[in-house]
């Protein structure tokens, strides 16, 4: 597949080798919605990235992408028999997970929207670490459970690989949003491979209990321009989607819960024909076990628990009433059953019925209870940034008392309304800070969800943790007072 690439755009200065040595190498392991995904042809083996494109962006989306779970094999499996869903390995895992849409357009353009990584990897290389010996990526294919074994073996793999190159020193982990539940999940299941190869793990907005929003946010930002014919227009497109970037990477109770029901999208009329449609993305995260994992956990103590609210419509004798429905954590499900009952996709001339998938949430609950007896091993360092001061979704509300909900397969066509706690816009700080291990530091940082990978104080705080510095001296005024104002610290284990 041709990687794109323009000099005069986009490039990061390699550091000397003397340096080396000096340091442990770093692996970054990114969240949901955080990798990029290629579709490969089985018998040719010709790749597509349909994760994230530009061009033909819900086409291909839908010819490649969509998928649907086989309980007897604990996958996602695309639709497409023909192809299979992998992740480029090209820099170390760190093309992957840099610039979610890799084109010379958006490099020229510098739209920092679909920056992920991208950063903080130039933040470490300015701090001395170097590509293939002491920094590595992990993307993975973030549809499927944090738990599988494709996925375990592939940070196995990746471990490894960082240990060996540096010639034998430990391991620090930072890993964002999702990506630090399937460490968590790794630690569970091969916690003498972690105990071997790891010495620190950094973790950021990563939604440790749960979050009913997460999915909202990926459909909406994820959801691509697919042509960039006009400059005008790309810069028009590319204003609103900063409006909403941080729908990015979701993990807020009301949102998870919203995008296994409605699916999302940001955009309406003309401006819908350059995204990932609503729809489109809804089908995709409804098979998704990845999603389902981060349902709000049933044992943990909520200050308030969340809920799912209808406005419902009920006639009886020819009396019309209406009321506010209320379902708890444990009455979702019914909810989910109803609303998409009747819920189908059309696919290459078929029909393929998609209801709410309980294979999928039984798998959920043996991921939910794993993680659960996730206990650190000794010797290993634990971090914990989480995103204040930004009003989070957290309770989900359909309809209204003025035009309320008929039968409730109506919810998949309805937009939310939500209540709001405090967070980094997408993962409740709640949520979050309840890592349950014994921290060194527990820092909270006023930045949203993805603003957190490029916030100078988190990259300080990094390097503190890291024992690192720039090599070229970059002057930040008054750098100390804004950590001071925009933090909150706590160490030890947390209840």
């Amino acid at each position: 597949m041709l990687r794109d690439y323009c000099c005069c755009c986009y490039g990061v200065g390699s550091s000397d080798s003397a340096d080396v040595a000096d340091r442990d190498p770093v692996v970054l392991v990114s969240g949901i919605g955080g990798s990029i995904l290629n579709s490969k042809r089985k018998k040719f083996g010709f790749e597509t990235r349909v994760w994230v494109r530009i061009l033909l962006a819900d086409l291909e989306f839908k010819k490649k992408l969509w998928s649907i779970y086989n309980p007897e094999t604990g996958y996602t499996e695309p639709l497409d028999d023909s192809t299979e869903i992998i992740v480029p390995q090209d820099d170390y895992g760190l093309y992957a997970i840099d610039i979610l849409d890799p084109s010379i357009v958006v490099k020229c353009l510098h739209l920092t929207d679909v920056y992920h990584f991208h950063d903080m990897i130039d933040m470490l290389v300015g701090c001395g670490y170097k590509k293939g010996t002491t920094l590595f990526g992990y993307g993975y294919d973030f549809r499927q459970s944090n738990r599988i074994g494709r996925l375990m073996d592939g940070l196995k793999e990746k471990l490894e690989a960082a240990y060996k190159a540096s010639g034998g020193r430990k391991v620090n982990i930072i890993s964002h949003s999702m990506g630090g539940l399937l460490v968590s999940c790794f630690i569970s299941l091969h916690s003498d491979i972690f105990s071997r190869y790891v010495n620190k793990w950094i973790t950021i907005a990563t939604p440790f209990q749960g979050n009913l929003c997460t999915l909202l946010r990926i459909n909406s930002a994820l959801a691509y321009l697919k042509n960039y014919t006009c400059l005008r227009m790309v810069r028009a497109l590319h204003r609103r989607r900063l409006e909403v970037r941080e729908k990015l990477f979701c993990g807020a109770p009301g949102c998870i819960n919203d995008s296994i029901l409605t699916g999302m999208q940001f955009v309406e009329g003309f401006e819908s024909f350059f995204f990932v449609s609503r729809w489109s993305m809804h089908q995709l995260l409804v098979e998704c076990p990845s999603v389902y994992e981060m349902l709000p956990n049933p044992d943990f103590d909520w200050k308030k628990q969340p809920e799912i609210k209808v406005w419902r419509k009920h006639s009886n004798d020819g009396e019309t009433s209406v009321g506010l429905e209320s379902y708890g954590r444990n009455d979702c499900v019914t909810l989910f059953e109803e609303a998409l009952k009747n819920n189908e996709l059309n696919y290459d001339g078929k029909t393929v019925a998609l209801p709410f998938n309980h294979a999928i949430l039984k798998w959920a609950a043996g991921t939910r209870e794993l993680r659960n007896k996730t206990q650190l091993p000794k010797g290993v360092s634990f971090y914990n940034i989480y995103g204040t001061s930004f009003d989070t979704p957290f309770d989900v509300c359909y309809g209204s008392e003025s035009s309320p909900i008929d039968e409730l397969s109506e919810i998949c066509h309805t937009m939310p309304e939500y209540s709001y706690v405090d967070g980094d816009g997408t993962v409740p700080s709640e949520s979050a800070k309840a890592d349950s291990f014994d921290a060194v530091e527990r820092v909270g940082v006023s930045a949203s969800h993805r603003g957190l990978l490029t916030d100078k104080n988190v990259f300080q705080l990094i390097q503190n943790w890291l024992g690192v510095s720039p090599k070229t001296k970059v002057k930040h005024s008054k750098t100390s007072k804004v950590m001071d104002a925009n933090i909150n610290r706590s160490n030890g284990p947390w209840k």
